[in-house]
């Protein structure tokens, strides 16, 4: 049967509709459309975007939250919205302006999956539908969302994801995935969860914290308000408000990291080896969350760090998230600068298609296609290979990966040891038990993977390696 509403869109519903303000309301909406607009046309992050428009535009509180609320929501719902448009439309949708279909999926986000009436979601959307595409636009908008609002979201999904629907096309249109997402998850979890892990996709996520060790302290974080996190004894929760009102999140000594991130980064840390552990790598260490908390755990085990990353600028981010004790370059991972088995632990968090991140960055499911699995696994398997050469017999390399894509973990990990016969696979699930005895389901080893509807994180991927 379809999601009930309860299932897949009350859990980012806000409390009420728009209070006023004294601000004109449209600028909430004109700040979630312009951030919409510059994913489409700009490839923009939401996630690095919004908070600069929402500063700049002077947003805050109630405001702010609508804004966020608007933005996110209308870019986890595009499948579904798109679906009940093309009914409602006379028009096919790409021959709708680029602009004026992302206001009316603006407008359909507002009538079907928050608080706000019916009429002033259709009135507001009309509004901006006039500012950005003129008035016969708007009398076009007008239609198409009245037609929208005769209908809750779960009669619409009896419409357009029927149960007697293909199961593929079913879940796509109820969940907003592409249909080749919903494929890969499927085979990645099994029938019997991907239900779970759609609708955890179009969750909002927590906002979880790092305190970097040495530099900051968890009663540091609880005391600005901040929660106990499950896994991590280095993370708190944010259970709303803005990180940077945290005072050592400003100063950089804790960041936001997800808790899946910092128990990968852990693990390598607490992973076996045998001899010398000194010197430490992070190979594609940008934009600086993995390489901050190594860098500061390395500290603490008299250990150096070298954090490397390809792109000049993105190591300029890494030197923010770490001390002047570690070392940061622009290098490629692929054509190391240093010497091989010079590491006694390398980290290589490899480029992926980010599909483990798609509650932090909704716009990702749309952003790419299937080839771009394809398009990755050279470079994948040749940072794995450049580790597993950096790093000394006896030493570890944890691969890691923000997808639980099985091309992008098991498979990528299993052809590049099948080439060699001297690493050893550690089992990644029991080194991640003995950090946190609570954290169970990240599978059965070799390999781990977390999962967002089982652990509240991204669907991190990680494999253990050990060269003999």
């Amino acid at each position: 049967m379809p999601p009930t509403r309860n299932r897949r869109h009350t859990q980012n519903r806000r409390p009420a509709g728009p209070r006023k303000t004294g601000r004109p309301q449209d600028l909430v909406r004109r700040t979630a459309f312009d951030v919409i607009r510059a994913v489409d046309t700009r490839d923009a992050y939401a996630n690095l975007l919004l908070p600069k428009r929402l500063h700049d535009r002077n947003l805050t509180g109630r405001d702010a939250a609508l804004a966020t609320e608007l933005t996110y929501g209308t870019l986890r719902g595009r499948g579904t919205y798109d679906a009940v448009l093309a009914l409602c439309s006379d028009r096919e949708l790409r021959r709708i302006d680029a602009p004026l279909l992302d206001v009316l999926r603006l407008g359909t986000h507002q009538i079907l999956a928050t608080r706000i009436p019916p009429h002033a979601a259709v009135g507001t959307a009309v509004e901006l539908a006039r500012s950005v595409a003129g008035p016969g636009q708007a009398k076009f908008a007008n239609a198409v969302l009245r037609k929208v609002a005769t209908r809750d979201m779960d009669a619409w999904l009896e419409i357009v994801a029927p149960a007697d629907a293909d199961t593929t096309t079913r879940l796509s249109i109820a969940y907003s995935h592409p249909k080749w997402i919903v494929s890969a998850l499927r085979d990645a979890v099994g029938s019997d969860e991907i239900d779970e892990l759609l609708a955890a996709d179009n969750a909002r996520p927590r906002v979880t914290l790092v305190a970097r060790p040495g530099r900051a302290t968890l009663e540091e974080l609880h005391e600005s308000g901040a929660e106990p996190a499950p896994y991590s004894p280095y993370a708190a929760v944010m259970p709303e408000g803005d990180p940077a009102g945290i005072a050592a999140v400003r100063e950089g000594r804790a960041a936001v990291q997800d808790e899946a991130s910092q128990m990968v980064a852990l693990a390598l840390v607490q992973a076996p080896l045998d001899g010398r552990d000194a010197r430490w790598a992070d190979l594609c260490a940008g934009p600086g969350g993995k390489a901050g908390l190594l860098a500061a755990l390395a500290f603490q085990h008299d250990a150096r760090l070298l954090a490397a990353d390809v792109q000049p600028h993105r190591a300029a981010l890494v030197q923010r998230a770490v001390d002047d004790r570690t070392g940061v370059v622009a290098a490629d991972g692929t054509a190391p600068a240093w010497r091989p088995g010079s590491f006694d632990r390398v980290m290589v968090d490899a480029p992926c298609t980010g599909l483990g991140a798609l509650r932090r960055r909704p716009e990702a499911r749309w952003r790419r296609g299937p080839e771009a699995v394809a398009e990755l696994g050279p470079l994948q398997r040749k940072l794995l290979t450049t580790a597993l050469e950096s790093v000394r017999p006896g030493g570890v390399v944890a691969y890691v990966t923000c997808s639980p894509h099985m091309a992008e973990t098991r498979v990528v990990v299993d052809d590049v040891l099948g080439k060699r016969d001297d690493v050893e696979r550690l089992d990644a699930p029991a080194v991640l038990t003995s950090l946190s005895a609570d954290l169970t389901g990240v599978g059965d080893g070799p390999y781990a993977q977390f999962w967002p509807h089982r652990h509240g994180t991204d669907a991190m991927f990680l494999a253990l390696l050990r060269r003999t």
